[in-house]
């Protein structure tokens, strides 16, 4: 649970306009938008093919590198309003790529996401050259309530770690990669994760279990083609964000997670057949 160390008294001062908490090191502290509008770092920058809004989009932003002080964390976690929770990894904060927090200014807002909804903001992570670093979609959070140091996930959530058995090098273990980059930001395994918006993927069941291998293939790709329910947000994974292999990894870690369910090795799943239209 994050705890703001300057009070209730101040969080309510800011409480009529969006704020964002902080919480790195010896940052912890709730930023007011009007704060963060006023900081000299800001700067108008333009997102081409912007992920929230599938098109170009000019922003005010700040760079991270200037609200934060990355060379004292491991990873940040990104929580948004609605339980979405992104750690990225402190390697990709300070890539190539270059991640911003765009600021949406109270008199000139966003567009909505959704006819009727709201907008991306009042705070978005969105990125310059994202594919210098290989940026996945999932790394752009919006509608950002707080940012807070936080270890790399596996080491914050052991038990989504395959089984000890096997072996680092192994499909498995990319395969969590996969799942960390892709998935994590919305899905816990075996509870662990801070995501709050999908389903657990191995408690009680996993996906791997109830989905024959060939419609699991086709649900990452394109959900809406399998099924579809009232507010679906989860996106589809084209090949060009999870490549053949990597989808082919991400289903041997899920795989695996189905017999260690909850960090113990159990033996009430078999292992699933090779899927005959799977690409090597």
């Amino acid at each position: 649970m994050l705890v703001l160390a300057n009070g209730a008294a101040a969080h309510h001062a800011h409480a009529a306009e969006p704020a964002v908490e902080l919480h790195v090191g010896e940052q912890n502290q709730v930023l007011p938008r009007s704060e963060l509008l006023k900081n000299p770092a800001v700067r108008t920058i333009v997102i081409p093919n912007d992920v929230a809004y599938k098109r170009t989009m000019t922003y005010r932003a700040l760079p991270l590198k200037a609200l934060v002080h990355l060379d004292q964390v491991q990873a940040l976690q990104f929580k948004a309003e609605d339980g979405f929770a992104a750690t990225l990894p402190v390697s990709l904060l300070t890539g190539a790529s270059q991640p911003w927090i765009a600021i949406e200014p109270p008199n000139a807002p966003w567009p909505e996401l959704k006819p009727g909804g709201r907008s991306a903001g009042a705070f978005y992570l969105v990125w310059l050259s994202p594919e210098r670093s290989g940026v996945s979609p999932e790394q752009w959070p919006y509608q950002i309530a707080a940012i807070a140091a936080s270890e790399a996930l596996p080491e914050a959530h052991p038990q989504i770690l395959p089984d000890t058995s096997i072996p680092k090098d192994s499909a498995e273990y990319r395969g969590l990669q996969v799942y960390s980059a892709h998935c994590a930001s919305c899905h816990r395994i075996n509870g662990g994760g801070e995501a709050n918006v999908g389903p657990d993927l191995n408690l009680p069941f996993n996906p791997t279990e109830y989905f024959q291998a060939s419609f699991l293939r086709r649900y990452i790709r394109d959900p809406a083609s399998v099924r579809s329910w009232p507010n679906m947000t989860m996106p589809g994974f084209p090949q060009s964000v999870i490549s053949e292999p990597q989808l082919n990894d991400l289903l041997a870690y899920l795989r695996s997670m189905a017999r260690h369910r909850n960090g113990a090795k159990t033996t009430e799943v078999p292992p699933t057949p090779k899927d005959p239209t799977a690409k090597e």
